[in-house]
């Protein structure tokens, strides 16, 4: 409850103060089966990832947000594109990762409701739509690391 209450509150800070932000997301993908996080504070399935902290490079901040919302440790990423999102009043750039090296390890931390592992071709409905089309053009092989939207 009060995650949901902080998620709210910085909605209303992008709203008024519109900053430019910076984060990360990764495909953590294995078996034909792509992992995804549910948070406590939003609805639906999401990619693991988030913001890049001060004198982090962002595959250092991947790899700490991949840790912390899935327990997992990865090894060799790569990286797929820079992109933006400018809908509803953010200003806000992902650099996207893949990630077919890794094991799970640890638990997640407060943030995340669940996580779970879906077959690739059966995602669930209620996904960040902007995940979810990365994630096609993923498996038909049209991702770049030209830039783009979510």
């Amino acid at each position: 409850m009060l995650l949901r209450l902080a998620y709210s509150v910085y909605r209303i800070y992008l709203f008024i103060f519109r900053p430019v932000t910076y984060g990360t997301r990764v495909l953590l993908v294995k078996d034909g089966r792509v992992l995804l996080v549910r948070h406590t504070y939003r609805s639906g399935w999401h990619l693991p990832g988030g913001g890049i902290k001060r004198g982090e490079t962002v595959e250092t901040a991947a790899r700490r947000e991949v840790r912390e919302e899935t327990g997992a440790e990865m090894g060799a990423v790569q990286l797929l594109g820079v992109y933006s999102n400018l809908d509803n009043y953010v200003s806000g750039h992902n650099i996207l990762f893949s990630c077919e090296d890794f094991i799970v390890t640890g638990k997640p931390d407060h943030e995340i409701a669940e996580t779970r592992f879906f077959t690739l071709s059966d995602l669930p409905a209620n996904m960040f739509p902007g995940h979810r089309r990365k994630i096609e053009e993923y498996l038909g092989g049209k991702i770049s690391s030209n830039s783009g939207r979510w």
